[in-house]
């Protein structure tokens, strides 16, 4: 089975949120399973040096964007057992960041565009391929329209993966034609249009095989209007053909008994150790050095998205207990400045770190002893899963992989693996993180809660698996599919 992931940011070499994590790790497990599994992304000037210097010329050849005709060079780097193919266009991607450039649209459908026209060229012809989130969404599209006539590319089954839905790539109704190359006929309600714009996540969930999103609480809340950022109809229509699979995390990144950054490593059964993380972060960022005392933890964008309003509101309540707060990250100029008092008014209570740092990330779930992350909608989230890996307790509201993943603490059973509430309400929040605190002081019944925690399994290993499933219903139909003598044959005469 080869399978090529699209997307447009990956680990190790560069990274904003979760779909990095995602197009990085997960292909890593699927070669361990036996998949050819490769991956594609735009080459950026934010790829470290180290990467780049490895990188490995292919070919170039030609790129059509509408009427432009633009260069395009193909570079390779196996990393982790995994080959990845860069895009290497300085027009569009020598640039200081990612995203968020006034010719996103352009950008996009260039790189959709020059993975399908490089596939030929690269002695590999996939059985699917796999987009991911919106800036890959073009691809199913370019496949059924421009390209489904090329006996190369005929049967290429394709899965489209919503990382979040809130992003959709909308652009002015201009770059249907302009830009990528299509007909008035495709600006409609049943394919691209969309109030009036062109969305290229539409076209991706449209013209896909198969549908998937993070979590399987998301899948099913996208197709409500709540969450489903108008897209609902269409994802119900889609019912049949979408399914939530939840994110996993690299086990060997994220591995308390081994983790490099950290001051001390450990495993549930060495709580102790623990301990010692949590005694060096607190004077490393001035806090007093206590053991007693619970420590809570946000790693996290400071945006409303993430719960903030909430912590907001009971944010005077919350420091009124005897606990100390360290949040990490960057995000809404408001969130910035709530911290930044906090930290002013309860200097023994509140690190406010408001910035980006890795090292420190690590560092705070191995020491933190409770996570929050009361977010109002969550389509799979990663922070709580690391948490629990690393046995800091996630304080979470039930919502996407927040409720698939946290199991809430049941004290007349001893099951669960953090903390959870319903409702996007304040004091919800305030109550359950009370509760948390109440039950810190018995250490025995903590120390069984952390146990729980870091004993479950998020790796890749189960989603994967999940994955090969749906891959192999789009690949069992072989009198749908070219036999490999036919691919070789197909392959030898595009590359002629």
């Amino acid at each position: 089975m080869k399978i090529l992931f699209v997307a447009a940011e990956a680990v190790p070499f560069i990274k904003t949120g979760g779909l990095g994590d995602v197009a990085g790790s997960l292909p890593k497990e699927l070669k361990r399973q036996g998949v050819d599994v490769r991956v594609i992304l735009p080459k950026y000037a934010d790829i470290p040096a180290r990467f780049r210097e490895q990188m490995i010329f292919i070919r170039d050849f030609d790129v059509y964007v509408g009427w432009r005709k633009q260069f395009c060079a193909v570079q390779e780097l196996v990393h982790d057992g995994v080959t990845f193919y860069f895009v290497d266009n300085e027009y569009y991607f020598k640039r200081p960041g990612i995203y968020g450039f006034y010719d996103e649209a352009e950008r996009y459908a260039y790189f959709t565009r020059a993975v399908l026209e490089a596939l030929p060229k690269l002695d590999f012809r996939p059985d699917i391929i796999h987009a991911h989130d919106w800036h890959a969404g073009m691809v199913s599209v370019f496949l059924n329209t421009h390209y489904q006539h090329i006996p190369f590319y005929q049967n290429i089954k394709t899965v489209f993966t919503i990382h979040n839905l809130a992003y959709q790539g909308i652009f002015p109704a201009v770059v249907l034609e302009d830009i990528l190359g299509l007909g008035m006929d495709y600006f409609t309600n049943d394919k691209l249009e969309f109030n009036g714009n062109v969305n290229f996540m539409k076209g991706g969930i449209i013209y896909s095989d198969i549908v998937t999103t993070v979590s399987k609480t998301y899948a099913e809340e996208i197709q409500r209007p709540y969450f489903g950022e108008n897209l609902d109809g269409l994802l119900r229509a889609r019912n049949n053909s979408l399914y939530g699979i939840v994110n996993g995390i690299d086990y060997n990144e994220y591995d308390p008994a081994t983790d490099p950054l950290i001051a001390s490593p450990y495993s549930w059964r060495a709580t102790r150790k623990r301990q010692e993380n949590k005694l060096k972060l607190q004077e490393f960022l001035g806090l007093p050095v206590r053991r007693d005392v619970p420590m809570l933890a946000m790693v996290s964008r400071l945006v409303s998205a993430k719960g903030l309003d909430l912590i907001e509101r009971v944010l005077e309540e919350i420091l009124s207990m005897d606990l100390q707060l360290v949040v990490l990250g960057t995000g809404e100029e408001r969130y910035h400045h709530l911290f930044s008092w906090a930290q002013s008014k309860y200097p023994d209570k509140v690190s406010a770190n408001l910035k980006f740092d890795n090292t420190l990330a690590h560092q705070i779930y191995a020491a933190s002893d409770l996570f929050l992350m009361p977010s109002k909608f969550e389509p799979c989230g990663i922070g709580q899963i690391i948490a629990m890996r690393y046995g800091s307790l996630p304080v979470v509201r039930e919502t996407g992989g927040l409720k698939d993943t946290v199991q809430p603490y049941n004290e007349i059973t001893g099951e669960g693996t953090g903390f959870r509430f319903a409702n996007y309400n304040a004091h919800e929040l305030l109550y359950t993180v009370q509760r948390a605190v109440g039950l810190y002081a018995d250490k025995k019944l903590w120390h069984n809660i952390m146990k729980n925690a870091m004993l479950s399994d998020y790796s890749w290993r189960q989603s994967v698996m999940q994955y090969r499933d749906l891959y192999e219903q789009l690949t069992v139909k072989k009198d749908l599919l070219l036999t490999e003598q036919d691919s070789a044959e197909i392959l030898a005469k595009e590359v002629e």
